[in-house]
């Protein structure tokens, strides 16, 4: 009886054997190196060359059942204008970038741009975007100034101009540019009021001197003063102030 039991219990043990050894000669068979690299997904500003580039590192030494495939994703997320990506194994030695661009709706401090949700990500070698209009602020204010841009070009659009610039300087106060032309000091405080008083001035004739303003200060308790070309002041624009 006993030596029975002592029989299966060897053959069991023969067969795990057997099994784990088999199992991890499928593993070995299985894991060889990655060969191919697929690129998909609804992309307007990066090229595939471009992302290949910088998935090529990501996957150099990884094998296909071995690679980590949050690593990797975590990598393509860190390429310049990749919003998100996902990542699949395809059989039977490649691998299925599944990627998400950034969508791009101002320049931000000059050299970065900025998503929908006014995060900052970098440009790249990436320029050709089309015709966006150029915002700045301190770091971490994206939002708040994307969200005060589409307030203020909301606000404007009955006076048919472009807002090209808008900037959140570091002590808070805002200036914005129009057709890239002049600039508008806005100030800290009352910046609704401020800018009503702003159209008023542009609506009873400032917008026919508009080419030679270089600069209109709002920060004024009742009116605006204006700079013009040519002069090293500005001066009180007292037909134009809206009381």
């Amino acid at each position: 009886m006993a030596s029975s039991t002592s029989n299966r219990l060897l053959g069991l043990i023969l067969i795990i054997a057997l099994l784990g050894a088999g199992g991890r000669t499928l593993w070995l068979w299985l894991d060889t190196p990655i060969e191919r690299v697929s690129i998909r997904g609804d992309l307007h500003h990066v090229s595939a060359r471009y992302l290949q580039q910088r998935l090529t590192p990501l996957i150099q030494g990884q094998t296909w059942l071995s690679v980590d495939l949050d690593q990797m994703r975590r990598g393509a997320r860190a390429i310049p204008w990749i919003r998100d990506a996902r990542v699949t194994r395809r059989w039977p030695n490649a691998l299925t970038f599944e990627l998400y661009e950034q969508r791009p709706v101002a320049w931000w401090n000059d050299d970065s741009l900025l998503n929908t949700e006014g995060n900052p990500f970098r440009a790249g070698p990436i320029r050709q975007v089309g015709d966006l209009p150029n915002l700045a602020g301190p770091r971490g204010s994206g939002p708040e100034v994307l969200a005060w841009f589409d307030q203020l070009k909301k606000t404007l659009s009955p006076l048919d101009v472009q807002i090209t610039q808008l900037r959140l300087e570091a002590r808070g106060a805002w200036r914005f540019q129009i057709n890239d032309s002049f600039w508008v000091m806005v100030g800290r405080t009352d910046s609704d009021e401020r800018i009503l008083r702003f159209m008023t001035a542009w609506q009873r004739g400032l917008k026919k001197r508009a080419d030679d303003i270089r600069y209109l200060d709002l920060r004024y308790p009742n009116g605006l003063a204006v700079a013009w070309h040519g002069q090293s002041a500005p001066v009180d624009d007292a037909d134009n102030n809206a009381q």
